[in-house]
């Protein structure tokens, strides 16, 4: 049987399954959890995601991206994304 794997993109947590013979099973993130925060963060140094990406967002506003699910396939000078642009702390 092919591999398979399935992902959950969602707008404020990320999932990711895999079949395992004819049952989904969810992968666990690094830190455990089952749904990961659909967010990632850039600092200087590294690149976050998820939880960590979230601890630090307050602090690294600017280069903290959330929410940005609802952007995908849209062009820069959309409408929603110019709406999008002027609620955020990231450019």
């Amino acid at each position: 049987m092919p591999k398979v794997i399935g992902i959950d993109l969602g707008t404020t947590n990320s999932c990711v399954a895999i079949m395992d013979g004819s049952q989904a099973r969810v992968i666990e993130n690094s830190e455990g959890a089952r749904t990961t925060p659909s967010i990632v963060a850039f600092t200087d140094d590294e690149r976050l995601v998820g939880q960590s990406a979230k601890r630090q967002a307050v602090t690294n506003s600017e280069n903290t991206l959330f929410a940005i699910k609802r952007l995908i396939g849209r062009r820069y000078d959309d409408p929603v994304t110019a709406k999008d642009k002027d609620m955020v702390p990231y450019k």
